[in-house]
């Protein structure tokens, strides 16, 4: 018997049972000797079967494990091998973890001290394209393309691609000093004293803030699909948290829980919107006088047509501000997460995004509605922060 077949049977013994336990419930009563027998029956079938999907998703293991290069198992390679497919089944079929799953996840408990209230998965799909797994169903029993699989539209998820800075594996709350002022230069003659300057520290703080939510799988979609599912799957997790997080990046509030974004940040250099090449140089000016480079446009998709549309010189024919993908030679992104009538320019690299923990995935096989339906309800948490090094380095136009 295939594998997807011994989990289509567990499954089905499991429910059985469940259905005898809620039905006694429901009549305020306890089993009945028949009913008594029935769960024995179904509770022995389900325990020989969980051996048998031990025995073949070990055999699977050991084979890919053979087949893998016989480099040494670093973090990096661990990740590699961690399957969230994997993970959903065993919280599913109420097993424990194992393999690469339970590795990473007792490596993550001991490195960041925290218990996994599900399971942890790596934090690094969160950088994933993401996809939906809505249409799951079509993905099943049939010789499918799983990597020509069609989802529906999302918004991009563009922050973290423009270059932040990651810190992964923290603990508590973490101050990161910057210099503040007090360091005298300057040119002397023979015998005279230097400049003297007394040097003072700012300092950016990242504390622990939790992201999370809520989807519904169909349990066949995770028992019978082809291993292309693996990555839909991965990617439908991701999305739950990666679109929180870039709205927190750009547009944080810093209230309630949420971390503090670009846009609220004090300190960042504001301006009105450009309409003509002049307001667009003046715009670099002002980066260029606090010596900050490496600068990229971030906007709206309107923004970015009426950029492309206005021309650098009124009646010129100069060419337009926004032109190939670039505003003043500089790349130029749209994002739905950027509030309306918004332009934003800075080096993203003063951004930190602080990690405290990897992607915590918990699934509750009899939440409702999904149990009604015949899905499982998952739900994928993450802690995070994050903060701006210097806020100079952002300029940020508005429109009237």
């Amino acid at each position: 018997m295939k594998l997807h077949e011994l989990r289509e049977k567990r499954t089905a013994a499991v429910e059985g049972m469940r259905k005898l336990v809620d039905t006694a419930s429901a009549a305020g009563r306890d089993l009945t000797t028949d009913e008594s027998t029935q769960f024995d029956t179904l509770k022995t079938e389900e325990r020989s079967l969980a051996d048998q999907i031990t025995r073949h998703e070990h055999l699977a293991d050991l084979e890919k494990r053979t087949a893998a290069p016989a480099a040494t198992d670093t973090p990096e390679h661990l990740e590699k091998r961690v399957s969230v497919i994997r993970v959903l089944r065993a919280q599913m079929e109420g097993r424990q973890l194992d393999g690469a799953e339970r590795e990473y996840t007792q490596e993550t408990e001991r490195r960041t001290g925290r218990k996994a209230e599900g399971a942890f998965v790596p934090f690094a799909a969160l950088e994933r394209r993401a996809n939906t797994t809505a249409t799951a169903p079509e993905l099943v029993g049939t010789d499918h393309r799983a990597d020509l699989y069609i989802g529906p539209l999302r918004e991009a998820l563009l922050a973290r691609s423009l270059g932040i800075r990651t810190l992964t594996g923290l603990v508590g709350n973490v101050s990161v000093p910057k210099f503040g002022s007090g360091l005298e230069t300057g040119w002397v003659t023979e015998g005279q004293a230097v400049p003297e300057g007394q040097m003072s520290f700012d300092g950016v703080t990242l504390t622990p803030k939790h992201v999370g939510g809520k989807t519904e799988m169909s349990r066949q979609l995770l028992q019978q699909s082809s291993p292309g599912i693996e990555q839909l799957v991965r990617e439908d997790l991701s999305f739950l948290i990666a679109r929180q997080i870039d709205r927190a990046i750009i547009n944080g509030s810093g209230l309630a829980g949420e971390p503090l974004g670009v846009l609220k940040t004090a300190g960042i250099q504001t301006a009105t919107m450009p309409d003509t090449w002049a307001e667009v140089l003046a715009l670099l000016e002002k980066l260029d006088d606090v010596n900050i480079a490496n600068a990229r446009w971030l906007t709206t998709a309107a923004i970015r047509t009426v950029l492309g549309s206005t021309e650098k010189v009124a009646g010129s024919g100069s060419g337009f501000l926004y032109d190939n993908g670039t505003l003043a030679n500089l790349a130029l992104a749209a994002s739905k997460n950027v509030p309306t009538g918004k332009l934003i320019l800075g080096d993203w690299s003063q951004v930190m995004l602080g990690v405290w923990s990897e992607v915590d995935i918990l699934v509750n096989p009899y939440a409702e509605p999904a149990y009604s339906r015949g899905g499982v309800q998952v739900r994928a948490m993450a802690t995070v922060d994050t903060a701006v090094r210097h806020p100079e380095g952002f300029v940020v136009a508005s429109a009237p």
